[in-house]
């Protein structure tokens, strides 16, 4: 099967779902997360029959979700290189990239020398600059923000500056403008993402973060599997925020989603058009709904609605398609903090064509997904190990 070529490769990263803290998780202040079996001890049991046939429980055991005796993929977990546990740093590893410096997380808010500049280049001053979940943030300066049009700043102990405003106080573009001024001031300080957190609503009825966040990202430092694909004449359509993550380069088309479901929906509507290429896709919900916010139930309903759509995206498949289901990091809402975990991923693949399942073990890095990408485009990538010779 190593000598297959394929047309389309299909790779979904279902952001958050972590299966198991990695080695080295103590030092990130993550030892013992395991997202996928704390969210179905939480639960009283997943459901999630597809992804079990495919081989999912034979990964992480889970109630609910035990081993399987004959699944119908291959099936494993990978150990990510990178330093970080980050959006950014897994989807760049995964695209074949390692990212060995880590980006400069400011949990305790900004200093000067990043407000003060950034302030003189916008023309106002901010609101916030602590650490804090998005949708508290709101709740607490959302009528200040009303009231002064100041835009709301906040992060986390991820590497991430976070521009909140209301669409009718600092219209879309103009949040956006505000997000691109920040990003060329943060550069050099290697801060991974600048994420536009528009929201609506008012102090009376509530405030609600709309879809249309964007995420300004680092561009990578190196080409990635991305540039290899698009150079050599192979379609690499982006899902959701994959054109944010890598700053456009070696993205094709993209294709912004609201939410997981449009995101499958958007992947279904692909799969029916586009006759080649890398469709690579990211479902924020699970991290970004659930996880930081320690939501165990909606996290499980995510995976049952994901696992509801697996018939339909296999009866979408063709001979000559390749899926793989993977993940950037944890995202553990049964920690006592809200931020990413540092765990193994889950990794399973699938064709029409693979009549047995295979256990592919447990993979020395992420960049095993770019190595077997470039292989099933009879490319090759120089980082990771492709594992499609077992396929």
């Amino acid at each position: 099967m190593s000598s297959r070529c394929f047309s389309r490769v299909i790779l979904i990263v279902l952001d958050g779902v972590g299966v198991g803290a990695l080695p080295d998780a103590e030092i990130f202040g993550d030892a013992g997360s395991n997202t996928l079996l704390h969210v179905a001890e939480a639960t009283d049991g997943l459901e999630l029959p597809h992804l079990q046939q495919f081989g999912l429980g034979n990964i992480c055991p889970a109630p609910g979700l035990a081993p399987h005796d004959q699944p119908r993929a291959g099936f494993g977990k990978m150990v990510e290189r990178s330093v970080g546990k980050d959006t950014t740093t897994g989807h760049w590893e995964l695209a074949g990239l390692l990212t060995t410096e880590p980006f400069t997380a400011y949990p305790d808010g900004f200093p000067a020398d990043i407000i003060e500049p950034f302030e003189a280049a916008i023309g106002t001053s901010i609101l916030g600059n602590i650490a804090a979940s998005g949708t508290d943030i709101i709740d607490v300066l959302g009528s200040e923000h009303l009231q002064t049009a100041r835009p709301i700043v906040y992060t986390s102990s991820d590497s991430v500056f976070q521009i909140a405003a209301h669409e009718d106080v600092i219209p879309l573009e103009k949040l956006y403008d505000i997000c691109r001024v920040a990003r060329q001031l943060l550069d050099p300080y290697r801060v991974g993402r600048v994420i536009a957190r528009p929201f609506i609503g008012t102090p009376s009825a509530g405030f609600t973060r709309t879809h249309r966040r964007h995420d300004y990202s680092m561009p990578p430092p190196a080409p990635t599997l991305l540039d290899l694909l698009s150079g050599s004449g192979v379609a690499v359509t982006g899902v959701g925020k994959i054109s944010d993550i890598f700053a456009g380069k070696g993205v094709t088309h993209s294709v912004p989603t609201r939410d997981n479901t449009d995101g499958m929906a958007q992947i279904s509507t692909l799969l029916k058009s586009e006759k080649q290429g890398l469709i690579f896709a990211n479902l924020v919900d699970f991290d970004m709904l659930y996880g930081h916010r320690l939501d165990a139930e909606g996290f499980a309903d995510a995976l049952t609605r994901f696992d509801q759509w697996m018939p339909e995206l296999q009866h979408l498949m063709q001979d000559g398609d390749l899926l793989l289901l993977t993940a950037d990091h944890g995202c553990d809402p049964l920690t006592t903090g809200t931020d990413h975990t540092r765990e193994y991923v889950p990794l399973l693949a699938w064709h029409r064509r693979l009549h047995q399942g295979v256990d592919l073990g447990v993979r020395a890095s992420f960049a095993d997904v770019a190595a077997t990408v470039a292989a099933a485009f009879k490319l090759r990538w120089p980082l990771g190990e492709s594992f499609l010779g077992r396929l």
